[in-house]
């Protein structure tokens, strides 16, 4: 995917950000690493998505006043704890916060970004595509090494709603069997959709391959390398928005991300938050023990 794609599809993910009051959060909860074993009766199940919808849903996020938790933009009717779906760790009343790079592809500030979260012994989570992982494989696997969770964020960035079932699955499979095929490792059960973007039917096949699908309760205009919003911009914008069981979208391409990592880092250590991790929660068992796809 080019850099101008990129841009054009992560401004959709930023577009449906708003201010409103809140709706009831729901929880994030993880299946504790690697540990998903391939089970008869996951692969004996036969789904029928005919079922689901695949109206495409934006993701957007209802940020609040006075650090209070972000509401998010779940349609009407759904819940996403059926479809292991989060954007928030809605229940923790613990100063905690869970970083989340996007990295679609490399602008040079990956390695810094990893070198300052060590600085700190500050975790996170990286979302990665197939491009990025076989362009840039030492950068994957240092953040192996140091001790991060490598996310799916697909092969070439596609809504996944306007995908079909079997297409979804590739893309998911051939990112994680890239993955694998650079660490040697299985690729972690987590997921960003391309540009926020959702359906039941979508969720429901991401499921089923084993995965969570991960959203965002903070997010800002960062991706645009050409009009970034600089340092003090990013150091604010956390400032004024920080929550327990936040999980920001942060982007890696992002000059102004990379400048002010250091000092959002030092600010939320001064403010008792800890850096979590998604593995540190768990959904429930069966979740764990009968899903498949996992590479």
């Amino acid at each position: 995917m080019s850099k101008r794609e990129m841009k054009r599809v992560a401004k959709k993910i930023i577009t449906g950000i708003i201010c409103i009051s809140c709706i009831t959060a729901q929880p994030v909860y993880s299946n504790k690493g690697n540990n998903i074993q391939r089970t008869e009766a996951a692969v004996k199940q036969t789904a029928d998505y005919s079922k689901y919808s695949n109206v495409k849903h934006e993701w957007y996020i209802i940020r609040k006043d006075k650090h209070e938790k972000a509401g998010g933009g779940i349609p009407s009717g759904m819940r996403f704890s059926d479809y292991n779906a989060y954007y928030i760790n809605g229940k923790t009343k613990e100063k905690v916060i869970y970083l989340s790079f996007d990295c679609g592809y490399e602008n040079g500030y990956t390695k810094s970004i990893l070198k300052t979260l060590k600085r700190h012994n500050a975790k996170a989570i990286f979302f990665v595509t197939k491009p990025f992982i076989e362009s840039n494989p030492d950068l994957v696997k240092q953040m192996k090494k140091q001790g991060h969770l490598v996310g799916n964020h697909t092969c070439t960035h596609p809504s996944l709603p306007g995908k079909s079932v079997s297409e979804i699955k590739k893309e998911i499979k051939d990112c994680a069997k890239a993955y694998k095929k650079v660490t040697g490792c299985k690729m972690d059960p987590f997921i960003r959709p391309p540009m926020g973007e959702f359906s039941e039917r979508s969720l429901q096949v991401v499921k089923d391959m084993g995965y969570y699908t991960i959203f965002w309760s903070m997010a800002y205009y960062d991706y645009d390398t050409e009009n970034q919003p600089g340092k003090d911009y990013v150091v604010n914008h956390f400032k004024e928005n920080y929550h327990k069981g936040a999980l920001p979208l942060i982007h890696n391409i992002s000059k102004s991300n990379c400048e002010a990592l250091d000092d959002v880092l030092s600010f939320l250590e001064e403010k008792k938050y800890r850096f979590g991790t998604l593995d540190e929660f768990t959904i429930n068992k069966e979740h764990q023990t009968q899903k498949l796809d996992i590479m």
